[in-house]
């Protein structure tokens, strides 16, 4: 399963990446595209909506199921991935090229509070 070491996660699949400017990108992780099978359908937040952490943000369709996207953080939704609209696909074939939508952070420390890619590998092997 591939885990970069370079981003952090939370319990529920979602990744985090820290950008230059302060905000965040959000996306879904290997394992969860994986569990989900090909994916058909996003529902995407608004840019502007605010979510606190765990609140449902955006929702991923497989033909399998649908699945809730988690707010990783408190914050603010600056941009969505449009063109994830019109292929859902690539969330399959790229994971983490392939980011949901992009939040500016409530509280920047907040991003030191999610897993690492080390204690996501340890959740990962411990649901095996």
């Amino acid at each position: 399963m591939n885990v970069p070491t370079e981003l952090r996660y939370t319990e529920s699949h979602e990744w985090v990446r820290p950008e230059a400017d302060g905000i965040v990108s959000v996306g879904i992780t290997d394992f969860a595209q994986d569990a989900l099978g090909d994916l058909v359908y996003l529902e995407l937040p608004e840019p502007g909506s605010t979510f606190a952490v765990g609140a449902v943000a955006a929702v991923v369709e497989s033909v399998k199921a649908a699945s809730d996207i988690y707010s990783p953080i408190a914050g603010t939704v600056v941009a969505v991935n449009d063109a994830l609209r019109d292929q859902p696909e690539a969330l399959n074939r790229d994971p983490y090229g392939a980011w949901l939508f992009r939040l500016k952070p409530d509280d920047s420390a907040a991003i030191d509070a999610l897993l690492d890619a080390a204690a996501y590998r340890e959740q990962l092997d411990s649901e095996k």
